[in-house]
């Protein structure tokens, strides 16, 4: 299986391959690239069941890399939370009727602070650009949600669909946002890092309050905030690739993690919110803005390189 870090922790599995009598070999990611280049590489072969977010499960289902969801094998369906249950009201889901995937976990990608350098939240995503905390700041390193919220932070009406005319403005933010970071960072341990070392004042929190319990467990006295423009928000998912021998054992896998020991892990452990628990952290006035398919992955990832390496915006545009 292919998952993010803490999706599959060590006595989790060993729990699955005592009950089932198998083994289980788990490859962790650290990036939404990471992940289609390796179910990608071989037809999907290679994995039989990995974890991904709404939006990018789209291409892999026009890939047709994934197969529907055995639902029959999966009775821990019921014990989800309403919302979840309703595979039809959440976007991407349902293809032709059929499920291709099973809701696991959900964050935001809200801010980080830390409340000894800033007595109050922070109330906007602009913060990141303030030049008042000029290397103070660390950043997510992915083109895809950097250029989504370079978009939120410009007010353009779909963060997710950039037209020409507004490329130019989301890399001119994000070469801002690169001169204003002290860091980049793909994966929530290596945040951590970053933010002690550097003595960071805020984070662009991809891994949502996942981190804030990874900042706090450091010994760390951080804030997070929702700003008002809203924050990314993902749901991921675990699919099965068509490639799978043993579909039954596959679904026997995601109807495992929706009981409760491993639901109560991503809560306690992870900081994570679990499809069949209700959460206390999230309120109706937080506004979330669910990840939709974007215009081009290859697109914003490439010019996020450019970006990163140093390139000036005409550089960085170039054909």
């Amino acid at each position: 299986m292919l998952a993010w870090a803490g999706y599959a922790d060590p006595d989790i599995v060993k729990t699955f391959e005592q009950r089932m009598h198998c083994k289980v070999e788990v490859t962790y990611i650290d990036s939404d690239v990471d992940l289609w280049q390796k179910i990608s590489h071989n037809n999907g072969e290679d994995f039989d069941v990995f974890a991904v977010n709404t939006a990018e499960l789209q291409r892999y289902i026009r890939q047709k890399l994934v197969v529907p969801i055995p639902t029959s094998e999966v009775p821990n369906l019921a014990r989800q939370l309403t919302r979840f249950r309703n595979v039809n009201a959440i976007p991407g889901l349902v293809h032709s009727g059929q499920a291709y995937a099973v809701p696991y976990t959900y964050a935001e990608m809200g801010l980080i602070y830390d409340r000894k350098q800033l007595a109050q939240a922070p109330d906007s995503i602009d913060v990141l650009w303030d030049e008042r905390y000029k290397g103070k700041v660390i950043a997510y390193n992915a083109g895809t949600h950097n250029f989504s919220l370079a978009a939120m932070a410009l007010h353009l009406r779909s963060p997710f669909q950039l037209t020409e005319k507004n490329w130019p403005l989301a890399v001119d933010r994000l070469i801002a946002l690169r001169r204003n970071a002290a860091g980049f960072y793909t994966q929530p341990d290596e945040s951590v890092t970053l933010f002690k070392s550097r003595q960071a004042t805020l984070m662009f929190a991809n891994y949502g309050r996942q981190q804030v319990q990874l900042l706090q467990a450091a010994g760390m006295d951080v804030g997070y905030a929702i700003p008002k423009e809203g924050a990314l928000a993902w749901l991921d998912c675990w699919a099965i690739t068509r490639g799978t021998p043993n579909l039954n054992l596959a679904a026997a896998w995601i109807n495992y993690l929706l009981e409760p020991e491993p639901g109560q892990v991503l809560v306690k452990r992870q900081g994570l919110a679990n499809t069949t628990s209700a959460s206390a952290d999230y309120r109706d006035e937080d506004r979330l803005v669910w990840l939709e398919p974007v215009e081009s992955e290859e697109r914003r990832n490439l010019l996020w390189t450019r970006i990163v390496s140093g390139d000036r915006a005409s550089k960085v545009l170039a054909p």
